[in-house]
């Protein structure tokens, strides 16, 4: 029996950057970023005062007001990401199965701007004027929940909750589920919104932001010598994956195919990256390895690139434990030089841009690429995109408790 391809035939994004797929390239080539002062709170006490927020979002023409006030924002984004693409997919729910459609969607917080306002509630008014949707609307799940009651989709439906992963491996998932043949499409990627003031207190104690907050488009600088930590952002990225017969036979737009998918554990702590390497490094190898990938045909790393000391430099790293000499003919970019971390929505909205990348033929920059540190010293794609015939592309999730989540692409024919 010949093995199932996959490929992917749909993307949306809601970012810092934009929020449709068209705006969030044209920003990523433009090199523009997405982060400034954070306007949603009064942060004037924290350390770090600078996030990559979603701007003008408006879900009124997809989610009714009553129906958007009882999810948090987190599902919001995934259930209008879903929407743009589906529809981007061409893809007529109507004539498929709906068990064959299935969602895997990943987060990695869930809802706590709504645990932090019902607590308030709790402590002000008491138990009883605590809102009957808190759970449904904070559990982790309920984005892939939402979206398959809104959309009618009966086939698998899970999700992923691996922090700075989620995305990435909520894909990888989808993926095998399709190889498998347990689905024959799989909406599948990232959402977060945990931009709150428990959440940036909570990041701001670890140490883990960036503190220039007079420069706050200047703060994220993957792989710079002078990077102080990362920008915390919120956003989703939805892809539609799908078998390749049945992309064919419809005659699907097809983005790129998905070939290989490697995942394990650092096993090291609870924040810190194995210094070592070697779990992104053997992630990387078993991706290739389930692609049938040679190490020479990759053209592209998307890079986890958070911007901060440990875990640029342990990803530079395990890219030379993996690939040796050939390393440095590889070109290395970081998108959340512009858009911010965005947690567990990352790996969602980085597999969209590597998945336009080989599309288009270009590389989104890593933006703020300044002054070169002898610990990152591979071709990083400073500053402008570049153009580039990509046949084959990795994109990289590092996540805190040692999760780490590959994924291989391929340029479609």
């Amino acid at each position: 029996m010949n093995e199932r391809r996959v490929v992917v035939t749909g993307a949306g994004v809601v970012s810092p950057v934009g929020n449709t797929k068209q705006d969030f390239w044209k920003a990523l080539l433009e090199g523009k970023s997405g982060i400034d002062r954070l306007k949603s709170f009064d942060c004037s006490k924290y350390p770090s005062q600078i996030a990559g927020e979603v701007k003008n979002f408006d879900t009124t023409d997809l989610i009714p007001p009553k129906q958007a006030r009882r999810m948090d924002k987190f599902v919001q984004y995934a259930v209008s990401c879903a929407s743009m693409a589906l529809k981007d997919s061409g893809l007529n729910i109507e004539k498929e199965d709906p068990y064959r459609l299935g969602v895997l969607v990943g987060s990695g917080i869930g809802g706590l701007r709504v645990i932090e306002q019902e607590h308030s509630v709790l402590l002000s008014k008491g138990p009883n004027r605590v809102s009957p949707f808190l759970i449904p609307m904070l559990i982790v799940n309920m984005a892939s929940g939402q979206i398959a009651i809104f959309f009618g989709l009966k086939g698998p439906n899970a999700t992923v909750a691996t922090a700075c992963a989620s995305g990435t491996h909520a894909i990888g998932d989808a993926f095998s589920m399709i190889k498998l043949n347990r689905a024959d499409v799989m909406v599948a990627g990232g959402t977060e919104s945990c931009i709150t003031p428990l959440g940036l207190a909570g990041f701001c104690q670890m140490k883990a932001l960036s503190t220039r907050n007079d420069e706050p488009q200047a703060a994220s600088r993957p792989f710079d010598k002078e990077r102080d930590g990362f920008i915390m952002s919120e956003g989703c990225g939805i892809v539609i994956l799908e078998e390749f017969s049945h992309a064919i036979k419809r005659k699907a737009n097809i983005y790129a195919e998905l070939v290989g998918y490697g995942t394990n554990s650092d096993a090291y702590h609870i924040t810190a990256p194995d210094p070592e390497a070697n779990g992104p490094a053997m992630a990387m190898i078993c991706a290739l390895k389930d692609a049938k990938v040679n190490l020479e045909e990759v053209d592209y790393i998307n890079a986890h690139g958070t911007s901060t000391q440990l875990n640029d430099k342990v990803e530079t790293l395990a890219i030379k434990k993996v690939f040796k000499k050939y390393a440095r003919k590889i070109a290395i970019s970081s998108i959340k030089s512009m858009t911010g971390h965005l947690l567990g929505a990352a790996g969602g909205v980085e597999f969209v841009a590597t998945s336009l990348a080989i599309k288009e033929g270009i590389i989104p920059p890593t933006t703020n690429y300044q002054y070169p540190d002898p610990n990152c010293d591979l071709d990083y794609v400073p500053n402008t995109a570049r153009k580039l015939e990509i046949e084959v592309a990795l994109t990289n999730s590092l996540g805190f408790g040692g999760h780490n989540a590959i994924l291989v692409l391929k340029k479609f024919k």
